[in-house]
């Protein structure tokens, strides 16, 4: 299948534009919140929250009869909401850590699921089959309006996160400045909880439980690592986010067998790979450039300093000396050879002869600065 299929079907064929645009709108709105999940030091609270959103799916179903997406949606974000203010109260008035309560209310909701789940499946009702996609996503079944539900409920989240912009800002990097300001912050940590609340459990049906926490993480992970400003951190999570949907959706529909959740998650974790390696400043590729540049530049100052010790003792700073005899004050440098030449080019060094390398005016006057320098720090 050649690009120029894949985009015909994306424009033209109902079954995988449906599916990229609820990946997208899940993408969206997932590294949004993501971001501040990531900065909050909570992204593991979104596999809690996706675990226990299966027990409210169930009951959703059990009290309606209804399989329609808003109706299993607010059942889910309920179960999520609450397990989120369990958590909550877990931390607060007990000794055990939030990495512990995150671990008991995520096994104790996800365990309560699963026996709803098995006792549904086991009901003379047909209207149940299906409601186990929710435990690793379908995205085939999605339709017009179950998007069109993901995205209302995701722009109202993004308009939420703009109206609190600066409040969500505030408490996410300095809490005591922000009650300080009078600020409420209960109230406010408890609306960007549900906000999170909210991006996780519209994607259940397309990614499902197990694999949602991936898409709250990783592509706020992967914007971490290009940019340190907030506005630009939340802006690269969600296009990151809409990338990976959409190029999962794609992906999964070029073969038969290939779901789409996992395909979504996979394309997100290759984007965190990439800017793992290949973002600037932090990336490990560009580090590791940076640390040859500077070995290079250490080396360049090593040899030229040298130059100028040997021809101090002498008495003559100009006077020519032997590259063995560099290449012996420089052991455990290396590159000695390669570090004159560049002396060369930039007017610092001469040779004199085949093996003597000298100082230029230049180069005295470079080699004594930078020991004047070190000497001063």
């Amino acid at each position: 299948m050649t690009i120029a299929d894949l985009l015909y079907n994306l424009f033209f064929d109902y079954t995988v534009r449906t599916i990229a645009l609820g990946a997208m709108a899940l993408g969206i709105v997932s590294g949004a919140l993501g971001a501040f999940a990531l900065l909050r030091k909570q992204s593991l609270l979104g596999d809690t929250i996706s675990h226990a959103a299966l027990p409210g799916v169930v009951i959703a179903f059990l009290l309606t009869r209804s399989k329609d997406s808003f109706v299993l949606i607010l059942g889910a974000a309920i179960a999520g909401w609450l397990a989120t203010l369990w958590m909550t109260s877990i931390t607060r008035n007990t000794r055990i850590k939030e990495d512990s309560a995150l671990g008991l209310v995520l096994s104790v909701f996800f365990g309560f699921g699963l026996m709803l789940l098995t006792y549904t499946q086991s009901l003379p009702d047909s209207r149940q089959a299906g409601l186990d996609a929710f435990l690793f996503g379908q995205a085939a079944t999605l339709l017009s309006k179950d998007v069109v539900t993901m995205a209302g409920l995701g722009i109202v989240v993004i308009l939420l996160l703009n109206i609190f912009w600066k409040e969500f800002k505030l408490i996410s990097f300095d809490r005591e400045f922000a009650a300080s300001l009078g600020f409420p912050i209960s109230w406010l940590d408890t609306l960007l909880m549900t906000l999170l609340v909210i991006a996780i459990v519209i994607g259940l049906q397309a990614v499902g439980v197990v694999l949602m926490s991936a898409m709250v993480v990783a592509p706020a992970a992967a914007a971490r690592q290009w940019t340190d400003r907030l506005g630009v951190m939340v802006s690269l999570s969600a296009f990151f986010g809409a990338l990976s949907g959409l190029t999962g959706a794609l992906i999964s529909s070029m073969g038969a067998g290939l779901a789409t959740g996992p395909v979504v998650v996979l394309v997100a974790s290759t984007i965190v790979l990439i800017s793992l390696f290949f973002a600037p400043n932090r990336g490990l590729f560009w580090r590791w450039i940076v640390q040859q540049r500077n070995r290079r530049q250490l080396r360049l100052e090593s040899v030229l300093e040298d130059l100028f010790i040997l021809g101090s003792q002498h008495g003559d700073i100009q006077h020519a000396h032997s590259i063995q005899t560099l290449r012996a004050m420089s052991v455990g440098h290396g590159g000695v050879q390669h570090s004159l030449l560049r002396l060369k080019e930039l007017g610092l060094v001469e040779q004199m002869d085949e093996h003597d390398w000298a100082l230029t005016p230049r180069g005295v006057n470079e080699a004594r600065q930078k020991i004047n320098a070190n000497h001063s720090t």
